[in-house]
């Protein structure tokens, strides 16, 4: 049975004033008052007897469109409500994701209305994580508001998992940021380019246009298309560092970043992901068949000063290029970033941490190759991997 809470005060109030007029009538002798006396205490008494038989047997009840919402896309939820025999002189329905109370006070009267009605929302969330949203509740009280009784649904709270939007990757222009634009409009960082690149080999039908090698056809070389690694420990590596005692937001451009990077750096090619606490990197193939679970194990990440560093120490030399993903902007780099990689080192840090200081304790804090997320991404050690590249596609 929903559980219900009832609130009379008003009615009360109104029910006392006409005791007091018709008391007043009786000892003055004022008959006109006798009649608003009694006026007045009946609507005091009448309202809640009222309001309390037209709330049994209603209620509301929520049911939603989906259990996995993306960061700030829409959200439908069906509220239906349910009357008793009575109707509902007054109605109004309060639910988290309405925001403000829904007045249905027409649809379901006792001579006019329906039986039941149906409330439509649409509502979006900002920020990833498990929501708890409680059931919704129906408030009914009569055309005076003198009295209210309270039904919430008696169903469990349900649960809401909103999962971190992701965003393309801007490469930026420019002699620092070494970005380049292909030919069919694709536009690569040679951090990005050398996450593929292991060669070249005759065009296979059906092979996406972004892995054709756009140079050889200028040269009249023929169709020819990127080959790419097949040694796991040569993918590139997206590591989520979530230390920081700064706001949540920090972290959560930070995770937005991190997802948007692992899911093209799959596309491309699969990539490996690091996250906070984990002792295992994870997998993810260019079939994308372990993303959703993966976005999901974003979406729980939870951070703050407590938070555990990245188990860099398990990676040893890594061949493949590194994007450490951090909350906030640390006092110095980690040890093992340099000497767990012979390819290209990226540091991806939010750009409101930034603000006028230097980048992990830097001199000069080096020019931005890439945003994504709110984030930027600084290429640190990518020539050494950009000249293997380039000297591999030269011998292919």
């Amino acid at each position: 049975m929903p559980t219900q809470a009832s609130s009379a005060g008003r009615a009360c109030a109104v029910a006392a004033l006409g005791a007091g007029m018709t008391l007043i009538a009786y000892l003055f002798d004022a008959a006109p008052l006798f009649v608003a006396g009694v006026a007045f205490a009946a609507i005091g008494l009448a309202a809640p007897a009222w309001v309390w038989a037209s709330a049994h047997g209603a209620v509301a009840s929520r049911s939603l469109q989906a259990e996995r919402v993306i960061e700030d896309e829409p959200l439908e939820a069906t509220i239906q409500v349910r009357r008793g025999l009575l109707g509902l002189p007054g109605a109004e329905v309060h639910d988290v994701l309405a925001g403000r109370p829904i007045s249905l006070s027409g649809p379901l009267a006792l001579l006019v209305g329906a039986r039941s009605a149906n409330v439509r929302i649409v509502a979006s969330f900002p920020r990833r994580g498990l929501h708890t949203l409680a059931p919704p509740s129906l408030v009914v009280h009569d055309p005076l508001d003198l009295a209210r009784v309270v039904r919430v649904d008696p169903a469990p709270a349900q649960r809401l998992l909103v999962l971190p939007r992701t965003e393309r990757v801007r490469w930026l222009r420019g002699d620092r940021g070494r970005s380049s634009q292909q030919p069919d409009g694709d536009t690569r960082s040679d951090a990005l380019a050398a996450v593929d690149i292991d060669g070249l080999r005759p065009y296979r039908p059906g092979t996406s246009a972004s892995r054709i090698h756009w140079p050889a056809v200028a040269r009249g070389a023929g169709l020819l298309e990127r080959r790419l690694r097949s040694d796991g420990d040569a993918r590139p590596l997206v590591v989520l560092d979530a230390r920081g005692p700064g706001p949540i937001e920090l972290l959560d451009a930070a995770v937005r970043a991190a997802a948007s990077m692992t899911l093209e750096l799959a596309r491309v090619g699969g990539c490996g992901l690091l996250l906070p606490g984990e002792r295992r990197v994870t997998s993810i193939d260019p079939k994308l068949s372990n993303w959703p679970a993966v976005h999901v194990r974003l979406a729980l990440v939870q951070g703050g000063p407590d938070t555990r560093p990245p188990a860099l120490g398990i990676l040893g030399g890594r061949l493949g290029p590194v994007f450490y993903v951090a909350a906030q902007p640390l006092e110095r780099l980690p040890a093992q970033l340099a000497s767990m990689t012979r390819g290209s080192a990226t540091l991806v840090v939010p750009v409101e941490s930034l603000g006028d200081g230097k980048l992990w304790g830097m001199r000069k804090t080096p020019v931005a190759s890439f945003e994504v997320a709110g984030c930027r991404g600084f290429v640190l050690g990518a020539r050494r991997a950009n000249s293997r590249v380039s000297a591999r596609a030269g011998a292919a």
